[in-house]
């Protein structure tokens, strides 16, 4: 009975033995498949500035950078990705990484820019970028010698430029070119015709 049991003992062990060495073979590979991914670099895009919503994607506005993205590389464009017609889908900040879901084709954009003097003055912070809330205080009876009371004409603009005039009091008429939807174009050049005092105000701040 010895005879016969000791070559079955000895096949199992040769057995785990070979197992051993096959998992200790795909460890290895494992970690040298990483450790090559963790190493290698990709193209893409990234801002050079403050993209705004609707805003044309030209490659002047991007420089191309090597990043180490692993699997979700596809998610990002590289610089043969970038074709004319393409405008932004939301705001791109300046040193982001331009992904595939920040870029749309121009007939898909619904908003266009409209430039409006705000009566109030607006923080140095509110750039390019920033969220604001167009306000408007219609003019009462035909003179128009006093406004209504103010209310909310577009709630969530975006900020494509701003410019300053130069003077020292806060209430110093600032013209500033917002991003709306086109929805809203109708309400806001009737409020601009129609003598409103047009106010902008940075999300999150009182009028």
């Amino acid at each position: 009975m010895h005879k016969f049991a000791r070559p079955r003992r000895a096949v199992w062990g040769d057995a785990r033995f070979l197992i051993g060495l096959a998992l200790v073979a795909l460890s290895i590979g494992g970690v040298w498949t990483v450790v090559s991914s963790a190493g290698a670099t990709t193209p893409v895009l990234q801002a050079n500035r403050t993209i705004v919503r609707g805003e044309p994607l030209v490659s002047g506005d991007f420089q191309i950078v090597e990043v180490g993205l692993g699997a979700i590389t596809d998610r990002y464009l590289a610089p043969q990705e970038l074709q004319p017609g393409q405008v932004a889908s939301r705001t791109v900040a300046e040193g982001e990484l331009l992904s595939d879901t920040a870029a749309e084709n121009a007939d898909a954009n619904k908003t266009t820019t409209i430039v409006v003097e705000s009566s109030t003055g607006i923080p140095a912070g509110v750039t390019a970028g920033s969220v604001v809330e167009l306000w408007h205080a219609p003019p009462l009876g035909d003179e128009g010698r006093a406004q209504d009371a103010p209310r909310i004409l577009a709630p969530e603009a975006i900020v494509a430029s701003v410019t300053r005039t130069d003077g020292m009091l806060a209430t110093d008429d600032t013209t500033v070119e917002i991003v709306i939807e086109r929805t809203e174009v109708a309400e806001v050049l009737a409020a601009i015709t129609g003598g409103s005092v047009l106010s902008v105000v940075p999300i999150g701040a009182s009028s």
